[in-house]
């Protein structure tokens, strides 16, 4: 049975205001086996970002981690005081943030930022860490490391900048990285060139990934598992196979409809859009938080929240669809494929 490096049970990350509590995370469920990456898709104002920020315990005022766990190596991270997460932050958990542009400090060079990381966690000298800062360059393929690393980000383009942030992460050689959006903003070349590489130092190191994306073209290709997340909570998980050739959420099954096919002819067909607009954090639904979008939708879907309930593969589903409590067509066939006159 493959090892688990972290495993999320009932994580919930609410931001207050005045009058309410928005629950931006609530109650996400998710494990990552070891040497293996996670893709966690959905679109913008799902809830992806602030699990990651969650996990690394970075939620600023006026959010609050409000429960759950988050067991890395079986130890919760939740319950550990700050001085313990700053030697697990950027030494056994890393993270690349989105825009590098402005995740990177403009004042400090290239070398001070990623040196920053073995001077702290391995002690190091400054001449040591600008030493092992340059051969870190060299890793992710930056050319004339020892001039790269005493410039500027300004001074680097969009592709270098990000293979920065990658250098930066990877400095403590982590067991797990959080990879948020880590090709945004980033040409289709250089996105191709990022994910190869990201790819490849996961094989030499042997790292664990979590993958935060909307673009489920870079799930398909980087990904062993799948988290599919809709306002806040997790809808379906599976692997990368089984999620692309039997998706089973209503959900999921939109996504994958709105992306573009080879064998599709769009002068004949247009794109499947998802009909509706995501809830807004304030006024969520009180049943399932897609039957306002969801066109098989029926009196339980609006009444009920259906619970995340796990097959006999490992894969989980949340969706009244394929619950005894049913009350719908019991022959729907969620998964239309797409298809063209031959």
């Amino acid at each position: 049975m493959t090892e688990t490096i972290l495993e999320v049970r009932d994580l919930r990350t609410s931001f207050f205001t005045e009058n309410f509590e928005v629950k931006a995370v609530d109650g996400v469920n998710f494990s990552v086996p070891k040497g293996k990456t996670l893709g966690v898709v959905g679109e913008s104002g799902s809830g992806k970002s602030i699990t990651s920020l969650s996990i690394l315990r970075l939620i600023q005022n006026p959010g609050k981690v409000v429960g759950g766990q988050v067991l890395f190596k079986g130890q919760d991270l939740l319950e550990k005081s700050e001085a313990e997460m700053r030697k697990i932050r950027g030494n056994e958990i890393s993270m690349i943030f989105q825009e590098p542009m402005t995740s990177l400090n403009p004042v400090y060079t290239v070398g001070q930022q990623i040196g920053e990381s073995y001077q702290i966690h391995q002690k190091m000298s400054k001449k040591q860490a600008i030493e092992r800062s340059i051969d870190m360059l060299k890793l992710v393929g930056i050319p004339s490391p020892e001039k790269r690393v005493h410039q500027y980000p300004h001074e680097l383009s969009g592709g270098m900048r990000q293979r920065v942030m990658i250098a930066m992460a990877l400095a403590c050689n982590p067991e797990l990285l959080i990879a948020d959006e880590p090709t945004t903003a980033l040409d289709v070349t250089i996105q191709a060139q990022i994910l190869e590489l990201m790819k490849d130092l996961q094989d030499r190191l042997g790292m664990s990934i979590i993958m935060i994306t909307h673009d489920l073209g870079v799930v398909a290709e980087t990904c062993d598992y799948v988290a599919v997340m809709y306002c806040g909570k997790v809808v379906e998980y599976a692997t990368v196979d089984e999620l692309f050739r039997n998706p089973r959420h209503p959900y999921t099954v939109g996504l994958l409809n709105s992306l573009p096919r080879h064998d599709i002819d769009l002068e004949d067909e247009e794109l499947a859009v998802i009909q509706g607009s995501v809830p807004s954090p304030t006024d969520m639904p009180i049943g399932c938080r897609f039957a306002p979008r969801c066109p098989f939708s029926t009196d339980l879907c609006v009444e009920r929240l259906p619970e995340l309930e796990e097959d006999e593969d490992g894969n989980q589903i949340r969706c009244w669809i394929y619950s005894e409590e049913w009350t719908g067509d019991p022959e729907v066939n969620v998964y239309e494929k797409r298809t063209t006159e031959s």
